[in-house]
Formats: C-alpha cells, sequence, structure tokens
C-alpha cells in the first residue's frame, strides 16, 4: 500500500507509480516484465482473476507529482470492470494537484471515460509493437496494433486539451515501416517513445535499415521521438 517512486528506464519525466489491479492481465504478452517477475520470485499477486485492492484506493498521492497509473497491470483492458476504473480515477481525482499517465493496449475503452478523463490532469496512451499483426499473434492477446492507432486517434480527437503518447516497445519486425510511421503520425501525438526489447524475450526484431526507415518518416513527419537507449543495439 505504497506509492513507488519511479526508477529504471522506463519514462523518465514520470517520477511516483502505483497500481490498483492484482490478477493476471488478459493481455498475456510474452515480453511482460510483471508476468516474468511472478514466474521468478512466485508473488502470487498477478495470477488468477482480476481483483481490485481496495486497501491502495486510500493511497495518499499528495501534490506535485506525475504518477504512472497501472504500471503493473492495463487498467482499460476489456475484462476489468468499469466500477473498477471509476473508483481508480475517483482516486485521482482527489489529488488533483498531480498529473497522471494512463497506457493501455486497448484504447477504446478510453472512450467510456471521457467525461471523467476530461475533467483530470492526465497523459493518455497506448502501446503498439508491430504493424505486422500474424507476428504478434504468437506474443499477444492484445487488440490489432493498427486497430489501436485509429481508436487511439479517435480519443484524442476527443481529448483536445490532453497530451496523448504512443509508445513502440519492444518494436519488433515491421511489414511496412514507413507506412507504420504516418499510421502513427495520424494520431498526432506529443511524442511517441520507441524502445528495443531489453529483456531479451527472444522476439523478432527488425534490421537496421527498417529501423532507420521508421525513424527517418517519424523525423518527416514532425514527430517528436524519445529514443530509448537500449535502441542504440539495433543501430550499430
Amino acid at each position: 500500500m505504497t506509492l513507488s517512486k519511479s526508477k529504471g528506464n522506463m519514462y523518465p519525466w514520470v517520477t511516483h507509480m502505483h497500481s490498483h489491479l492484482l490478477g493476471k492481465c488478459r493481455h498475456s504478452c510474452s515480453y511482460c516484465y510483471v508476468q516474468a517477475m511472478e514466474r521468478r520470485f512466485k508473488l502470487g499477486k498477478f495470477t488468477g482473476p482480476l481483483r481490485l485492492d481496495g486497501s491502495e484506493l486510500t493511497v495518499d498521492y499528495g501534490t506535485g507529482k506525475t504518477i504512472f497509473i497501472e504500471h503493473q497491470n492495463d487498467l482499460w483492458a476489456e475484462d476489468v470492470k468499469s466500477a473498477w476504473i471509476a473508483f481508480v480515477l475517483d482516486h485521482c481525482k482527489s489529488y488533483p494537484d498531480n498529473h497522471y499517465v494512463f497506457q493501455t493496449k486497448n484504447p477504446s475503452r478510453y472512450s467510456e471515460f471521457i467525461r471523467e478523463l476530461r475533467h483530470l490532469s492526465c497523459t493518455i496512451g497506448c502501446t503498439v509493437e508491430t504493424d505486422n499483426w500474424q507476428l504478434l499473434q504468437g506474443c499477444s492477446k492484445a487488440p490489432l496494433p493498427l486497430s489501436r492507432l485509429v481508436d487511439m486517434k479517435n480519443v484524442g480527437d476527443r481529448l483536445i486539451r490532453h497530451p496523448v503518447f504512443i509508445t513502440v516497445e519492444p518494436i519488433m519486425c515491421m511489414v511496412n515501416p514507413r507506412e507504420f510511421a504516418r499510421q502513427i503520425a495520424k494520431v498526432n501525438p506529443s511524442f511517441i517513445n520507441v524502445g528495443a526489447d531489453s529483456k531479451g524475450t527472444g522476439l523478432t526484431e527488425p534490421s537496421e535499415i527498417a529501423l532507420r526507415e521508421f525513424l527517418d518518416e517519424l523525423h518527416y513527419q514532425d514527430v517528436f521521438i524519445r529514443q530509448k537507449h537500449n535502441l542504440g543495439r539495433l543501430l550499430q
């Protein structure tokens, strides 16, 4: 029942992290660090059905922080109860002098809470790893990546005063790197995070040529890129 200081290389602009959900995320991504941690340490926190830990709703958020909410699960996944999401957003609204960061692989769910998000100081994000849905099928049960971008654009158009971002991490082999970059640019993100498979989970990664084409097109589309240090391994 604590508010954790942000550490590691996830997002350096985030100061703190907090989670309310326990149980296994339905997306079951093979590269998920939370599930790897669960397998290694047998915590028992991230297995079984999803559940809301009510005690986490009493954590004092204080003021002046940028808090990544639900960094160990996907608050917006299809099987998360709407009431649980409402409870979490109410928790955030109780501490209005902070800025909150949300991220999902199911951005269509944001639409259900547009009114609540409009009244909250927050940045909303979406993860896409590749435009190759067939490649992704073997390692994730999340919605198709290009459909996520369409949903994210729709949400961003309705939350025009809120910054949105796209995270491409871990980046995987792409069918058409330049077109993938153009689809991301259509979302009109404030920035994009790009990173590699830092945990070495055996994903099929892009060639240096494909990755440079992707990044070059993002630059051409005037998208601000926050490039992770681990991407250097693929650009040698």
